[in-house]
């Protein structure tokens, strides 16, 4: 039936079934009536064909009655190739039916091909569960991470507030407020090179070498210098670093700068105040970097506000103009609202610039506000 309808030149004709019957894909051919009138070698040998004559294309399938999804019968009425997945003897097919079109529009018959694609699919399902176990494994780490920001730790002298928003599971990001001794506070923001699972290790290492108890800011990063680059990171890898150490008796803050370019800001009746000192990250880009020791009056009520790049890169560029924006600077001089509410409205201002923008964050969000007061009896 088929060479009838394909060609009455045999030399044609066999080229043709040559081509079907040396592909490796099952190959089969459907009349209107459902009828099986041709199938290919490879179909022959998998399914034990012996004898076609007046076989339903279900039968073929050593099924009783037409599939509940039969595109077959679709591709036949609708005059279009249609797609699905068939399993069959505990293997899984992509099937493509493809209608034969006369030239005066008609479809007399469909072409079917069943291909192979268990491997595939074994190999697709198993990356899926690797993904879902990377994703618990990720929220697990995320947890761990955030655990180790200050949680419930009241001063007596200092009140404070933080902000932390990663843009991916895992964050670059780390800022810290902790006790050294009865008289001194340590306070520092990080930003770490890179994001996810490489940027977080080097956020935990940060912790391990800083919650130390020095006094002296600059020793201290460069004690966390030397731990760097006697560890086996990353060459590109870098960690930026504002660290302080406010004195609660004499409300002097003692800090140094390890590359962190977002610019501190004291606001407070004197106006504002930058705490800008120009240093290298914590790299292997240098033998041996020098960090310096500085030291500024924090009177209370003032408020002494840190952050990340990820609060200025992507509207306004260069970190240093955040001093010049007048409504952040407002809302930090504000004294009528309370620090989170100062952190709220900030975040809440930086993100309807980046949708005025028409853009998303792609880089982590961290900032801090601490405020000094008079010790409470």
């Amino acid at each position: 039936m088929l060479s009838q309808y394909l060609s009455s030149d045999k030399s044609k004709f066999q080229f043709i079934m040559d081509i079907l019957n040396g592909m490796h894909d099952w190959v089969r051919v459907i009349d209107r009536s459902n009828s099986v009138i041709f199938v290919n070698r490879s179909m022959e040998e998998g399914l034990g064909i012996e004898e076609l004559s007046g076989k339903k294309c279900y039968e073929v399938l050593n099924r009783t009655s037409p599939c509940v999804n039969c595109i077959t019968r679709k591709a036949v009425f609708e005059g279009k190739a249609l797609k699905k997945e068939e399993i069959f003897n505990n293997r899984i097919y992509s099937v493509m039916s493809s209608p034969i079109t006369s030239d005066s529009g008609e479809v007399h018959y469909v072409v079917e091909v069943f291909r192979d694609i268990t491997k595939e699919k074994e190999l697709e399902n198993k990356i899926l569960n690797q993904n879902i176990q990377l994703q618990q494994d990720l929220e697990t780490a995320r947890k761990l991470q955030m655990q180790l920001l200050p949680r419930d730790i009241h001063f007596p002298c200092l009140d404070y507030a933080l902000l932390y928003n990663p843009c991916a599971e895992l964050s670059g990001d780390m800022v810290n407020v902790f006790k050294i001794d009865e008289e001194h506070i340590g306070i520092y923001i990080a930003d770490v090179s890179g994001h996810g699972v490489p940027a977080s290790m080097l956020t935990i290492f940060l912790i391990s070498i800083l919650n130390k108890k020095t006094r002296s800011p600059s020793r201290a990063l460069y004690r966390l210098f030397k731990q760097f680059n006697s560890s086996d990171f990353d060459k590109d890898s870098y960690i930026t670093v504002f660290y302080g150490i406010y004195n609660t008796s004499t409300c002097v803050l003692s800090y140094s700068n390890a590359g962190h370019n977002c610019v501190p800001i004291i606001c407070g009746k004197d106006g504002v105040q930058k705490l800008f000192m120009p240093s290298v990250p914590v790299s292997n880009w240098l033998d041996k970097p020098k960090y310096y020791d500085a030291a500024v009056y924090l009177q209370p009520g003032d408020r002494f506000f840190l952050y990340t790049d990820g609060v200025t890169d992507q509207w306004l560029g260069d970190p240093e103009k955040l001093v010049n924006d007048e409504v952040i600077l407002n809302i930090l001089m504000d004294d009528s609202i309370n620090l989170n509410t100062v952190l709220s409205k900030i975040s809440d201002y930086i993100y309807s610039r980046l949708s005025d923008m028409k853009t998303q964050p792609k880089d982590d969000i961290t900032m801090a506000v601490i405020q000094p007061h008079p010790q409470r009896s």
